[in-house]
């Protein structure tokens, strides 16, 4: 049986400027440069240079009726510009450094090597199979069968190891290693042989698991190690680096990136405040042009014309939507950063993180009167130069817990008490999860064993019989 029936439902269509302004606000700065030249390269009707002819005067300011187009008036905004940028367009600024792809060094490297061009394409094929960690985490058999199927090359299992130990001699050592094991020994023998290197690669050959499970006991009988020697042994691989890709992208990015602080932190008697730098962003403004003809040609009726007209109409439209979509990221970005700032004032006073407080997106959203979702697009990938440093904004957000007086503190000051607590441990008898339990407790941070586990693994810091030392 069909029935049939109404319904109301309420759906909110977002306007041109709306979307635009969406779209602005999750741009860095760096990128809202591109966007803007971009947008002067497709829009004739955008202009960047001073308009020398029209004045400010907005008498003189023609009003534009097109009535004989279509049916609603249309006046277009001759002297709408983005003119709250501040007075220097180019300030002074801090960048982080462009980082090189990592698998780009790799290949970079390999240019130099004397190679035919089958040799050549395995190893490609091999360095774009190694992870950004700097690991190869696949085994040779799986990699002659893609090399087969995905790049049409014939290797057999000789070949692909010959180009993997290739390799393993870049730079960075430890590159291509299939295992922590593999990846400390190709450091450690691109050291010069000293007894604390040889006996380190010793270790690490003969007595992986014995030495990983801290039995050191076992250790110093199997290899006639005394104390001393196995502590420079210790000494010698603790150094060593266990991510030769520098892990998760920090060291290095499959983007050249350049980050530019989209504010920066001034403080003057006490007072703190913001500046938004300008970057390379010009100052926008209606090309007087562009205008001058649809006014001239508003009234004329004929087809040839309406169409010239309309076309202009159309590209008036978009800059002015740009411009406005520009102006309200900008009062957006400002509006939330002073927001930040006012929460988080003692903080940025001094930049100690025991001062950060628990700070999460609604806290701002309720100050700014913004979305929740309004508010993550504008903490995402924007940052403060600061006298302390360049600060992600997400940086400042953090859940939080109560002290032992009932106060709320960050996530972040429980983790700084928390790595506080370990370094200062005996490293011959660590603390395990249940003791620093109670030294936090003991600091006035109420905590369970699972939050210490966690806050644990988040820090990189491993189980107690980890951290045991001779």
């Amino acid at each position: 049986m069909i029935k049939q029936g109404l319904e109301l439902k309420q759906t909110q269509k977002l306007s041109p400027i709306q979307i635009q302004t969406i779209e602005l606000i999750e741009l860095p700065i760096q990128d809202l440069e591109q966007k803007v030249r971009s947008e002067l390269e497709e829009n004739p009707v955008l202009d960047d240079t001073p308009d020398q002819e029209s004045s400010d005067n907005p008498e003189e300011q023609r009003e534009v009726s097109l009535d004989s187009i279509k049916e609603d008036d249309y006046i277009p905004s001759y002297k709408t510009r983005v003119s709250n940028w501040g007075k220097d367009p180019r300030p002074e600024y801090n960048t982080f450094s462009v980082r090189e792809s990592f698998s780009q060094t790799l290949s970079d490297q390999l240019g130099f090597r004397d190679l035919s061009p089958k040799q050549h394409d395995i190893a490609e094929f091999i360095i774009g199979s190694i992870g950004e960690d700097g690991y190869l985490r696949r085994d040779t058999d799986s990699i002659v069968d893609d090399l087969a199927f995905r790049a049409g090359i014939e290797a057999t299992e000789e070949e692909v190891e010959e180009m993997i130990a290739l390799v393993q001699t870049f730079e960075p050592a430890g590159v291509g290693a299939r295992d922590l094991r593999e990846c400390l020994l190709l450091q450690l023998r691109t050291m010069k042989p000293a007894p604390d290197t040889l006996n380190a690669i010793r270790i690490l050959e003969e007595e992986f698991t014995e030495f990983s499970n801290r039995h050191f006991a076992k250790v110093m009988s199997r290899l006639g190690l005394n104390e001393d020697e196995l502590k420079a042994a210790m000494a010698r691989i603790v150094k060593l680096n266990p991510n030769p890709g520098g892990g998760s992208g920090e060291l290095y990015d499959d983007r050249t990136q350049q980050i530019i602080p989209d504010f920066v932190l001034e403080e003057k008697d006490g007072r703190l405040s913001f500046t938004m730098p300008r970057f390379n962003i010009p100052e926008l403004r209606i090309n007087h042009k562009y205008a001058d003809m649809l006014a001239d040609s508003a009234g004329k009726c004929e087809r040839s014309q309406k169409e010239a007209v309309t076309f202009v109409k159309q590209k008036l439209d978009s800059a002015k939507w740009f411009i406005e979509a520009l102006k309200q990221r900008q009062n957006t970005l400002q509006k939330t950063m002073q927001a930040i700032l006012d929460y988080q004032y003692e903080y940025f006073i001094d930049g100690d993180e025991n001062h950060l407080k628990p700070m999460v997106l609604k806290d701002i959203a309720e100050r700014t009167g913004f979305d929740i979702s309004t508010i993550s697009r504008v903490v995402r990938s924007k940052y403060i130069q600061t006298h302390f440093g360049i600060k992600p904004l997400k940086y400042f957000f953090s859940e939080g817990m109560e002290n032992s007086e009932g106060e709320e503190v960050s996530t972040r000051e429980l983790k700084k008490a928390l790595k506080e607590c370990v370094d200062a441990e005996d490293k011959r008898a660590p603390l395990t999860d249940e003791q620093l339990v109670q030294k936090m407790n003991e600091k006035g941070y109420k905590v369970a064993r699972r939050t210490i586990a966690k806050y644990r693994d988040q820090l990189g810091i491993p189980l107690a019989r980890w951290r045991k030392e001779l």
